[in-house]
């Protein structure tokens, strides 16, 4: 491929990602999103700038997209499906419906064109540094041609199957990872008033079994110093995402208790008010503090 590269949606994670194609790829870049601040800053890369969604994907032979979930992924290739041409490639990094991408393949397959779903894991650090996780769903021969590109965001890319199976495995990941974080907010918040300190905690379950990611990074990174920021993965992302699993699950016939739980948590911490605070501040709520 030595095509342009179209990018829609430069948002926390897409705005580095598209800064990475550019920078790494070799090929030219057009993009768009609603928002100018993002594009002003892309012109320094070299990344044109589009007028709309439909333009930054008409000319491109690759139209990566990294959207804040289901809805806008749809609006968005639906408005690209007129002007779609035989052989051009989409590829979602956002994270979406695995029956919606499904779909959204077939009608592009009608065109004549490919379709990828590659939802991306990890931070926006990592998405600076092009060290991202990405999960891809599509058939072997679209993964051999859009996996140079992936790679230029990704440390590590995985071809989990055809379309759909990018988000199965993103989905699972995040709902482990909920989880998770549900489990050391609850364990921090008995060991404290046990008499135990949260960071002696954190260190012995890091030494033992219990050691996680989420522990090293979400427990001790921002649930050990109240740390939050509005920037970051949110609460309120966290629920659509739990809840694009609970629907995956609910589909293939599995009840999901845990995932109901953490769902539940994330909706209460929401409405006490930390429905843009990065989601691990679930732990407020468990311990008692909003």
């Amino acid at each position: 491929m030595s095509g342009t590269i179209g990018f829609i949606g430069l948002g926390v994670m897409g705005e580095p990602m598209c800064r990475n194609l550019a920078e790494k790829s070799g090929r030219k870049v057009q993009a768009f999103d609603m928002r100018p601040e993002p594009l002003e800053r892309l012109a320094a890369a070299g990344v044109r700038a589009a007028a709309s969604a439909e333009e930054a994907g008409r000319d491109a032979e690759v139209v990566f997209l990294s959207l804040p979930a289901g809805p806008q992924v749809e609006a968005v290739v639906r408005g690209l499906l007129p002007s779609l041409r035989a052989g051009q490639v989409i590829v979602d990094t956002s994270t979406a419906p695995v029956a919606l991408e499904r779909q959204l393949s077939a009608e592009a397959g009608a065109k004549r064109a490919a379709y990828a779903d590659a939802p991306v894991a990890r931070t926006r650090a990592a998405a600076e540094a092009g060290t991202l996780s990405i999960t891809v769903g599509a058939e072997p021969d679209v993964y051999a041609a859009i996996e140079p590109l992936l790679r230029c965001m990704g440390s590590d890319v995985l071809h989990c199957g055809p379309v759909g199976c990018g988000q199965v495995v993103k989905l699972m990941n995040n709902m482990v990872l909920f989880e998770t974080v549900v489990a050391l907010a609850e364990a921090m918040a008995v060991a404290r008033r046990a008499g135990v300190d949260e960071a002696l905690l954190l260190e012995a379950l890091g030494n033992g079994s219990a050691d996680s990611f989420a522990l090293r990074n979400h427990g001790m990174k921002a649930m050990l110093p109240r740390a939050f920021p509005e920037a970051a993965f949110p609460t309120d992302y966290a629920i659509k995402d739990v809840t694009y699993a609970l629907d995956l699950a609910a589909e293939m016939g599995v009840e999901a208790r845990g995932a109901r739980l953490a769902r539940e948590i994330l909706e209460r911490s929401s409405a006490a008010g930390q429905g843009g605070a990065y989601f691990p501040a679930l732990i407020r709520l468990i311990d008692g503090e909003v």
